[in-house]
């Protein structure tokens, strides 16, 4: 039948950029674009993971192309996006997932050297990779960014202060940018995942998760890397266009109990 809505729920065609693509919420996020069509600039600090990511998604008959970028480093990035849209013709959508966690209690030794590196990839990298796109971003039909924070944006965990700062810092770089763009009809968006399975998560032993899981979330249960990039696919979407500066809890209702 014809479609009555106006509004396309498809990237097909898109140019997706996803940072932190060799693992995790990243590899999910370049596999579940590409699925749906979109060409995936897959990019993370290590070649190897990432390259093959890229060709994964190119034996499924998708479009991908993998980048060894350090986002830290503000003049990788700059060459970074110039490649991406040289082989892709343009840029619609930037997803900023790259990040680390390094947990240091506020009195260690080495808390300094922990909070520097963390603000330096966690929020720093998507100054960087933001103004980088920003040209390119405003000559597509429907212009996205979406960042990944963290629970941690929205609430604490001792000795997780540079973390938990620097995800704070996403969101409100999120909302501060979602105003400043929104005249060009950019959104800016962010999602906050909660206990998700991937490298970070990893070393946790399995009785640890499932105590957390039981005790924390609704849903009893650590989330799935894909669960979190449906969201960001979601946000991504041109009939999204009208969700912009929000911070989105994906954690199976972790922010929602009060005890």
């Amino acid at each position: 039948m014809p479609r009555l809505s106006q509004l396309s729920r498809s990237v097909e065609g898109k140019v997706v950029l996803v940072t932190g693509a060799g693992s995790g919420m990243g590899r999910a996020t370049a596999i579940l674009f590409a699925d749906e069509g979109a060409r995936v600039a897959a990019v993370d600090v290590n070649r190897e993971p990432v390259e093959a990511v890229a060709a994964e998604i190119r034996a499924a008959g998708g479009a991908a192309r993998a980048w060894a970028c350090d986002v830290a480093n503000r003049a990788a990035v700059e060459r970074l996006v110039e490649e991406v849209v040289a082989e892709f013709g343009g840029l619609d959508v930037l997803v900023n997932n790259a990040g680390i966690s390094a947990a240091a209690p506020f009195e260690s030794e080495n808390y300094e050297d922990v909070w520097s590196r963390t603000l330096a990839v966690d929020l720093t990298a998507m100054t960087h990779t933001i103004r980088a796109a920003l040209p390119h971003l405003r000559r597509s039909s429907s212009p996205r960014i979406i960042n990944i924070a963290s629970t941690e944006g929205l609430g604490a965990t001792p000795g997780h202060s540079a973390y938990t700062a620097a995800k704070h810092g996403v969101v409100g770089l999120t909302r501060s940018l979602a105003l400043e763009f929104g005249r060009e009809g950019i959104t800016v968006n962010c999602v906050c995942p909660g206990p998700i399975r991937t490298g970070m998560t990893e070393a946790i032993p399995e009785e640890a998760k499932q105590k957390y899981a039981h005790q924390r979330t609704a849903l009893r249960r650590y989330g799935l890397p894909e669960e979190v990039a449906h969201i960001t696919l979601s946000l991504a979407m041109p009939a999204a266009s009208f969700v912009t500066g929000v911070a989105l809890p994906v954690d199976g209702g972790l922010t929602i109990r009060r005890a």
